[in-house]
């Protein structure tokens, strides 16, 4: 028997949670297309419609992380950890709430210029989004737990990059700006993208964490 096989034979044939995750995680990486068309948009009207968009996807978002949180009330055996499920559900929210709120601010603040760093993490923030979706669609079958590894070790590349962007955007946000209320405007919405990418690299922790128990 192929080990892959073996491992189907563990997990219970009720798909649902897999169903959910997989919702999840395409409306996070529609989220994040979304924001890095926000940012890249020189038209301030397209960019509020985006925000707006977002706040609509947030939404989803959380209905789908509520039915995840109802599934688990309602069924005893789950196709792993309980505690792995609440905790990959939460991180993928989490990113959610990180992208909703700092496109927020980028329309409450009026900012000016959507500085490069900004787009940087936006960018970013899209690529950890694509392997999160990859990893999580592979959960379902666990053919390749290879693949799902592959991406958790992308997904911290990419955190450890949007640590290095934060840093030197805020560094010459310091240099170059004098007026205090732009820095605060600024560093606020650089770091909920760079949160973003943390929640990311934590939804990647609870995936290899899943892959450790079942190998």
């Amino acid at each position: 028997m192929r080990f892959s096989n073996f491992l189907g034979g563990l997990f219970p044939k009720d798909k649902k949670f897999f169903t959910l995750f997989e919702k999840a995680s395409a409306n996070l990486l529609e989220c994040a297309k979304v924001l890095n068309e926000a940012v890249q948009t020189p038209s301030e009207e397209r960019r509020a419609e985006c925000v707006r968009l977002i706040e609509k996807i947030e939404h989803q978002g959380d209905d789908i992380t509520h039915e995840i949180y109802n599934e688990l009330g309602k069924n005893f055996i789950t196709p792993f950890d309980r505690e792995d499920i609440h905790s990959l559900a939460s991180a993928i929210d989490d990113v959610l709430d990180c992208i909703d709120g700092s496109s927020k601010r980028m329309i409450l603040y009026q900012i000016r210029e959507i500085s490069p760093e900004i787009i940087k993490l936006t960018d970013l923030i899209l690529d950890s989004t694509k392997e999160l979706q990859k990893a999580v669609f592979e959960l379902r079958n666990l053919k390749d737990l290879r693949k799902i590894t592959d991406s958790c070790v992308r997904i911290n590349s990419i955190e450890n990059h949007a640590d290095d962007v934060f840093d030197n955007a805020i560094a010459k946000l310091f240099k170059e700006e004098t007026n205090a209320i732009e820095v605060i405007k600024y560093k606020e919405i650089l770091s909920g993208l760079e949160a973003a990418t943390d929640m990311c690299e934590d939804a990647a922790n609870v995936l290899e964490s899943i892959i450790v128990k079942i190998s």
